[in-house]
């Protein structure tokens, strides 16, 4: 039987079918023919599956990401960030990195940290006399970090999924996109350095611009802060958090900085939807495809067999990592954790890898995915910004991703480079 079912859904997917309609499609093929679950408790599995109060930050921090890019909060953080990292080696490049890492902290999302950095660092960079290639590896890479730093909508539906404390996915998310981009920084030096990308020693700012510049950002600034610190004060949910970050986007981009009009708050609130309804959808479906694979034991099925190879915890990771470093090329990345999730988490804690560990080190490979060719999804995105042909991007992309590789097998190995944290903030782990 499961044979059958897998083979549905694979050949449904190969033909082109959304990853909810191939799991919908078979699933209710098993409930006609198999009769593993009847059509009734398929219904209510599938329902319950996305009834989930943390789900509704999705929708949320999407909307708060769109108009937070739209507002102008992008264009300050890179100024304040030229301020420290402009004027040295490889210093626009450095600037790029550091733009996406605080980016990600308010946008949830790696396309809307690419879109934003991109459309304003490409053309500064090209105007510095960077490689375009080069500037635009460095954007869809740097785009990745959207998915690791909080918050991140990723987090969410791995939370949800795998029902960890999205609190210690978010702590633990800090330092493992720190230490990601700070890889991906000193890359960025030791490469600038060979190709001669040197600062322009007449840029040079008088202490009344440099005021200007912080004055100007402090709104921008202020948004991550109120954010995240709502949660980690104990003041605001996740999800509260996330309505917070709409209210104080709507505030900063509108009515602070003024390049929002109110008249496009509709279409951005319907762009979250239409961007969050697949996501909803997949976990729907995949809920209800779940409670078939459970009644069939299905994955402790495939996690006996997994251990009965090895039970060697480093060997079990790298086998992992392989998967989803091959299956972030061509699946989203919601789609990817919530199908394999539930089969790969108990095979890890059995080996002794804590949930949040195992949660950050499959975002990081699926971020990862984004970038790797032949269907990175960052690279789509970023060769269209940056105008620079896909095949070309996909050629220069690979020492970025030995890079971001490097760092994904120091988070993998040593789990207390991004545990620490939620430790000291008194969190689960």
């Amino acid at each position: 039987m499961m044979v059958a079912l897998v083979l549905i859904f694979v050949g449904l997917f190969i033909l082109g079918a959304p990853i909810a309609v191939a799991l919908g499609a078979t699933s209710l093929f098993n409930t006609q023919v198999f009769e593993t679950i009847s059509l009734s408790s398929f219904t209510k599995v599938a329902t319950n599956g996305f009834n989930s109060y943390l789900l509704v930050a999705c929708p949320l921090f999407t909307f708060a990401g769109d108009i937070m890019a739209k507002g102008g909060i992008s264009r300050r953080l890179i100024n304040v960030a030229k301020l420290g990292f402009g004027n040295i080696t490889g210093g626009l490049g450095i600037v790029t990195i550091i733009a996406c890492m605080i980016f990600a902290a308010i946008s949830g999302t790696g396309s809307a940290t690419v879109s934003a950095i991109g459309l304003i660092m490409i053309p500064e960079m090209v105007k510095a006399h960077y490689d375009r290639s080069y500037g635009t590896c460095m954007v869809a890479i740097g785009g990745a970090i959207g998915t690791m730093i909080p918050p991140s909508v990723c987090m969410v539906v791995y939370a949800t999924t795998a029902g960890v404390s999205l609190t210690s996915m978010f702590t633990a998310g800090i330092p493992a996109g720190i230490l990601f981009g700070f890889a991906l920084i000193v890359y960025c030096y030791i490469s600038s350095k060979r190709k001669g990308y040197v600062p322009d020693a007449k840029v040079k700012r008088s202490f009344k611009e440099t005021l200007h510049i912080w004055i100007d950002a402090i709104p921008a600034i202020l948004v991550p802060v109120v954010i995240l610190g709502s949660i980690y004060s104990g003041i605001c949910t996740p999800t509260e958090s996330a309505a917070l970050g709409c209210l104080i986007g709507v505030i900063v981009s509108v009515f602070i900085y003024k390049e929002v009009n109110l008249k496009i708050l509709p279409y951005l609130a319907m762009h979250a939807m239409t961007i969050s309804a697949p996501v909803m959808f997949i976990i729907s479906m995949s809920a209800g495809f779940g409670s078939i694979l459970s009644i069939e034991q299905v994955p402790a099925k495939v996690a006996s067999m997994i251990l009965s190879i090895t039970e060697n915890k480093i060997v079990l990771l790298l086998i992992i990592n392989v998967i989803y470093l091959i299956m972030g090329t061509f699946m989203e990345t919601n789609a990817a954790i919530i199908l394999t999730v539930p089969i790969l988490l108990p095979i890890v804690t059995a080996v002794g890898v804590s949930p949040v560990h195992f949660g950050i080190v499959t975002i990081i490979n699926l971020a990862i995915g984004f970038v790797t060719p032949p269907l990175g999804a960052n690279l789509f995105m970023a060769s269209a910004i940056g105008g620079v042909p896909l095949n070309k991007l996909a050629k220069d992309i690979w020492p970025w991703i030995g890079m971001a590789v490097a760092a994904l097998l120091l988070i993998t190995y040593i789990p207390e480079l991004v545990l620490f944290l939620p430790r000291i903030m008194g969190y689960t782990v």
